[in-house]
């Protein structure tokens, strides 16, 4: 059983990560998505949210229009995310949550300006890691953002103006501040925890 890592958060928010070696077949359910490696990502992600919480009823999944997978009764809130050979799942049953892992490449720095706040950037110059790459570094902020945008579920959102780190990773794991401004104005004050496991960075959170 590849399960590559697992976090009881709180006696009510769980999550855990699975390296996708088994077969579809392991993984149950049913999915109409044609490549087979997001097929396997899709199987895996959803296998993990009653692998942690056996009561979570997939059958009654159903998608909002910004694409968001929910419960409609609200016994669960859920997040799912996958790269690579790798599917995580964060479920509770008490609060918002949002997930995000990604394989730490240096693709993100082609894409940093799509997401980098200018006070993020500024903050990027002034405190460089001892241990984390500048490329770590910029993935921890991408994903932190990706698990925000899934902790809110509505879509629609600019990932540099709307979600803004008030500081900068710089360690293999922590919690980093972070401010989500809806497009009313209304703030939102956010605590993300992220970890860094080879060329894996996990980040979630729980509001």
């Amino acid at each position: 059983m590849p399960l590559f890592y697992q976090q009881n958060i709180n006696d009510s928010t769980r999550l855990a990560i699975w390296d996708l070696q088994e077969e579809e077949a392991f993984f149950g359910g049913f999915t109409e998505i044609v490549h087979p490696q997001k097929r396997l990502q899709h199987l895996g992600g959803r296998y993990l949210l009653s692998f942690l919480f056996p009561a979570f009823d997939k059958a009654a999944i159903a998608i909002a229009a910004s694409k968001k997978p929910f419960l409609p009764d609200g016994s669960h809130q859920f997040s799912i995310s996958h790269c690579t050979q790798y599917a995580a799942s964060l479920v509770s049953t008490s609060c918002r949550v949002g997930i995000d892992i990604e394989e730490i490449t240096e693709r993100v720095h082609k894409i940093q300006h799509k997401f980098l706040h200018a006070s993020e950037h500024e903050m990027l110059e002034k405190n460089a890691s001892e241990i984390l790459t500048l490329t770590a570094q910029l993935t921890i902020i991408w994903s932190a953002k990706e698990a925000i945008f899934k902790w809110w579920g509505a879509g629609n959102i600019d990932f540099s103006a709307q979600m803004i780190l008030d500081q900068m990773p710089v360690a293999q794991d922590g919690i980093l501040r972070a401010r989500f401004i809806e497009k009313s104005g209304t703030g939102h004050a956010l605590a993300l925890h992220y970890k860094v496991m080879d060329t894996l960075c996990l980040v979630w959170v729980c509001n």
